[in-house]
This record gives structure tokens, C-alpha cells and sequence, in this order.
């Protein structure tokens, strides 16, 4: 069978507004609501939330007899508050695994309880080089030594309360999205180019009138980056699990950011042999351009369910995305391919 055509511009429209949607793990509603209103516009479809927060959709198949799953996840690395310093600023906890360096200088948003937003920039606390000299190279950057700089007048932990900041409060970092000669360059596309792929070999699959083989169910994490995102609402009678994450560019590593990727072992150990081989046949039979590759510091939603008792063959896939956790950029090629291999999964005996 010939796969649908893909409305790749559409895909990258939806991504770019997916990316400066601000959606931190634990408070990643926005991001989930994106998703839903897009996906309110397949025919046919169902979703709900689960207690959790995630969206779950129902895509009604030819067949319901061996129900499929698939999962990515819209949640991000983040910050919260940790300390309000008595100068004023702020010091931050991480959320998720990154390296401070990553965003260091980078714009960021506060989110306080009330609804008011806060705007300042994260920089090491030594950051004056006419003041510091050395010490701002010098500086180990760990959580004692960095700091948000509030663009707000204020100059003690009282007045930036009157802020209405409180411990707590949320942190989301600028995405900082450009497409350029293909390339689409941001933090945060771990995992969102991945939710962007799925929502459009979706919208593609209803737009040529096509369903799934098998009635599929779309799990979009909330809590990826902390690892337990899937470890709930995939329903007990799904029988296999496709993740749809970013793949890991690096050297000693066959990703790149051209292509899509089939990792078939991560920190996590292997997957499930018999599913990625069959994906791998699909991408054969479709031309779709493909590598396989093994993650050496890696985790996934669909080891989430794994470990949380999900008793389903699971695979992973996912475009190829250059400094993961840092300022991350892929191209479109890579994108095109996933969203092809996800249609292809989809309509796939």
C-alpha cells in the first residue's frame, strides 16, 4: 500500500506552536491542550484525560482484536522555585536531567500561583565579568551558583514576593524556535517533534479516509522527564506499544538528524526483538530512510509501562535530534520520516 500524503508544512506549523506552548513537567496542561485541539479535528476520534493529566485519544480501527498503542510525550525540562535569595533572586530545583550550562543566559518565564507570569533570565550568580573577572569562568556551575535574575524591580526576598513569587512556582525556559533551510532548531524538541509527527500521520491517515488496521489508542505523557509518564492509561488490553521519542545524535552513534531512528536498546536494556524487526521490514517496504541504533544514556515511556507491569511488545522510534537536553535542533527529513514509519505502523497487518 502506498502511505498518504503527508502535509508536512502543517506539521511544522503545529510543532513550532507545540514548542512555544510553555509545558514543564508537572504543569504541562497547555501543552497537553494543544494536542487535544488538534486531534479534535480527526473524524472520528475520541479522547480523554486521565487523572494524571495525560490524553488519551481512540482512533477506531478495521479491527479490534489486538488493540495497538501508541506514545510520545509534550511534557519538558523545566525549573521551579526553590529559594527566593534575599537579593531578591531566585534560586531554582531542576526538572528533569540537564546540565545547567544548557540554559545558562536563557530567557524564562515564572509561573506564580496566582496566574501572573514573571518574566527574568537564569545567569551564575558571578555573572559580571568587571566585577568577577575569573570567577565567571571559574564558577562551577551547580545549583548553588546559578540564579534568576527577575526583570522586576526588586532587590530583596520581600519585594519579589510582592511579586506574588512563591517556593513552588513553576519555571519554563525560552524554546527559542527558528526553521531554517529545513532545520527546525529549539529546546523542547525532546519530545514534541515526536507529538508533532503522530498528530500528523494521523491527520493524514483521516484526510485520504483511511483507519488503522487495528483500533489504536494515542497516549500523550504529561511526566516523561521524570520517568513514570506511561507508567498509567494505556489500556490493559492493548497488545503492543510504540514510543515515538527523539533519537540520540552523537559520535559513536548511527542517528542523525536526517533520518528517523529504530533504537533497539537503551539504559533501559533491549526492546522488544520481534516488534522492531517488523518495523524495520515496514521502513524497508516503504523506502523510509532509517537507522538502528543503541542509546547509552536513555529512557522512555514505554519502559515506564514495562516496569509498571504492561504486558505488551514495545518498540522505539524517533527522529534524529542533535544536543539532546541542550539547544536542540533536527530537520525535516527526520520528521518526515517518523510521521511515514507511524503511518505505515498504522495500517500495518
Amino acid at each position: 500500500m502506498t502511505l498518504p500524503n503527508l502535509a508536512t508544512e502543517k506539521m511544522i506549523e503545529f510543532l513550532c506552536g507545540l514548542l512555544n506552548t510553555p509545558s514543564p513537567t508537572g504543569m504541562a496542561d497547555a501543552g497537553i491542550a494543544f494536542t487535544e485541539q488538534a486531534l479534535a479535528a480527526v473524524p472520528g476520534i475520541s479522547m480523554r484525560r486521565t487523572r494524571k493529566g495525560a490524553l488519551v485519544a481512540v482512533i477506531p480501527g478495521q479491527r479490534s482484536d489486538a488493540p495497538r498503542a501508541l506514545t510520545a510525550h509534550c511534557d519538558t525540562l523545566g525549573g521551579m522555585v526553590k529559594e527566593i535569595k534575599p537579593n531578591g533572586r531566585l534560586k531554582l530545583t531542576q526538572i528533569g536531567g540537564f546540565a545547567w550550562n544548557t540554559v545558562e543566559n536563557e530567557g524564562c518565564t515564572i509561573f506564580t500561583a496566582s496566574g501572573k507570569t514573571v518574566r527574568g533570565s537564569l545567569l551564575v550568580n558571578t555573572a559580571s565579568a568587571h566585577v568577577y573577572r575569573a570567577a565567571v569562568t571559574e564558577t562551577k556551575r551547580e545549583d548553588a551558583n546559578m540564579e534568576v535574575r527577575l526583570d522586576a524591580r526588586t532587590t530583596n526576598a520581600e519585594e519579589t514576593r510582592a511579586l506574588g513569587i512563591q517556593v513552588g512556582d513553576f519555571v519554563a525556559f525560552d524554546p527559542r524556535v527558528e526553521v531554517v533551510n529545513g532545520f527546525v532548531r529549539s529546546r523542547h524538541l525532546d519530545d514534541k517533534a515526536c507529538v508533532a509527527c503522530v498528530v500528523a500521520a494521523v491527520q493524514a491517515l483521516a484526510d485520504a479516509g483511511l483507519k488503522p488496521v487495528q483500533t489504536t489508542y494515542l497516549h500523550i505523557s504529561n511526566y516523561e522527564e521524570v520517568g513514570h509518564g506511561a507508567s498509567a492509561g494505556i489500556p490493559a488490553e492493548v497488545t503492543e506499544l510504540l514510543t515515538v521519542d527523539m533519537a540520540a545524535v552523537g559520535d559513536g552513534q548511527t542517528s542523525n538528524e536526517y533520518q528517523t531512528s529504530l533504537c533497539v536498546k537503551d539504559s533501559g536494556g533491549p526492546y522488544h526483538h520481534g516488534l522492531s524487526n517488523r518495523l524495520r521490514q515496514l521502513a524497508d517496504e516503504h523506502q523510509i530512510p532509517y537507522v538502528v541504533d543503541v542509546y547509552p544514556f536513555y529512557g522512555s515511556d514505554g519502559e515506564a509501562f514495562w516496569r509498571a507491569g504492561g504486558d505488551v511488545a514495545v518498540a522505539l522510534i524517533g527522529p534524529g535530534v542533535d544536543a539532546s537536553h541542550g539547544y536542540e535542533r533536527t530537520h525535516t527529513d527526520a520528521l518526515e520520516a517518523t510521521a511515514r514509519w507511524v503511518m505505515a505502523y498504522l495500517l500495518a497487518e
